[in-house]
């Protein structure tokens, strides 16, 4: 089955008076290009997370947050009251040696130095870290799942492209068994326009059947067959197949190419063109196959 390079997925973790919020993103790249913006707090941690993502993100342009809220009860900075008692008596002393009545002490206290200033330095341990890697996993796997859902819509559609590329081959079998004898009697037709041209008929034979030898489109419609065949093959095989599909529908590409190049009849060349158009849509949409 397919899966698409293209997905989201979020998980939020609550852990005591916070919230630890994982986000990941993903888009079509040719190789796993993964970019991260993690909390200082978690950052001792990023090659673990980067692992974590690349165990089942194979391929594309990744982009992964990992940041932490916190309810305003933990956010808030502790008050020093030691340093704020320091400042308040040695401005009560200034105060009162100057005669200075109208003090509002609160007001002039809170702006000292460090007095709201949080002087702590926060420490991961282990439970916390625990909490943060299931968000991680979590997240990646909504974008596993993302993919999985996109990956189903793109199967459908190639394969409703496949389908109508081998109706449209089908379709080119009457004018091609049609056009050996337009060709031959638009040959003879000419030459009887010049009476006076001679010319050997068995000699006539065989260059009419080398010429049409050479406008013979057999292997390229049996090639061009098993091409469509091996394509939903490959879509039925596990996921990162990406790459070989965009291989198999070059090779795709070539066969129409080349029929196009030997139909010299207005009806094959209408429905090459629409070959290639469904082809083309193809071609777009295996960019975004992992």
């Amino acid at each position: 089955m397919i899966q698409s390079m293209t997905g989201y997925g979020k998980a939020v973790v609550a852990y005591n008076g916070k919230k630890i919020n994982v986000e990941i993103k993903s888009l079509n790249s040719k190789q796993l290009d993964l970019t991260t913006r993690i909390a200082p707090l978690y950052r001792e941690k990023e090659m673990e997370i980067r692992q974590l993502i690349a165990e089942k993100v194979i391929r594309g342009k990744v982009e992964m947050s990992v940041w932490i809220e916190k309810e305003a009860a933990t956010e808030a900075a502790p008050v020093n009251t030691t340093l704020m008692e320091s400042y308040y008596q040695q401005l009560k002393s200034f105060a009162d040696s100057h005669a200075l009545t109208d003090v509002d002490w609160i007001q002039a206290l809170t702006r000292m130095p460090d007095v709201l200033t949080k002087t702590e330095v926060e420490v991961l341990d282990d439970e916390e870290w625990a909490a943060a890697r299931a968000g991680v996993v979590e997240a990646v796997q909504h974008l596993v799942d993302f993919r999985t859902q996109e990956g189903a819509a793109l199967e459908k559609k190639f394969g409703e492209k496949i389908d109508n590329i081998e109706q449209l081959l089908a379709s080119i079998e009457p004018y091609e068994k049609s056009r050996v004898e337009k060709i031959r009697n638009r040959i003879v037709d000419g030459l009887k326009q010049i009476p006076e041209a001679e010319y050997d008929k068995n000699r006539l034979e065989q260059e009419l059947i080398y010429y049409i030898e050479k406008l013979d489109i057999s292997e390229e419609k049996q090639r061009l067959s098993n091409h469509l065949k091996y394509f939903r093959e490959t879509m039925a095989d596990q996921p990162g197949q990406g790459k070989k599909l965009g291989f198999i529908a070059q090779e795709m590409g070539r066969e129409i190419n080349t029929t196009g190049s030997k139909s010299n009849q207005a009806e094959m060349q209408n429905i090459v063109v629409k070959m290639k158009d469904e082809l083309e849509q193809i071609k777009e949409q295996v960019l975004n196959a992992l």
